[in-house]
């Protein structure tokens, strides 16, 4: 279990326990973080779970692979940092990482 803080548009933190192995998609629903969607459950197939993971943690969670970037393609204000939440699963390594949500899903 580790440590996930979201970070909304408007700057609001809430900090939450994440399982191992559950993606930061799951942690953010079972939570009732808004901005986080997951209207596909997780399947990489909807990108309405997108969000920025912060700078100094964006290394340790891979890159997309084709399937997610294609997803990314398709959502609105793209940053170098975004990355589906469905697609990065919580780690001992990740405790404690950033993600910021987008103004919208749509």
């Amino acid at each position: 279990m580790g440590l996930v803080t979201y970070v909304s548009f408007d700057g609001e933190k809430t900090t939450v326990d994440v399982a191992n192995g559950d993606s930061l998609m799951q942690g953010a629903i079972d939570n009732g973080i808004d901005g986080i969607l997951g209207d596909c459950g997780g399947g990489c197939a909807c990108a309405t779970c997108h969000c920025m993971v912060d700078e100094a943690w964006y290394a340790k969670t891979g890159e997309p692979d084709d399937m997610e970037a294609d997803m990314l393609d398709g959502v609105l204000d793209p940053k170098p940092t975004s990355r589906l939440s469905c697609q990065v699963f919580m780690s001992d390594e990740l405790d404690g990482i950033v993600v910021h949500l987008p103004e919208s899903q749509f």
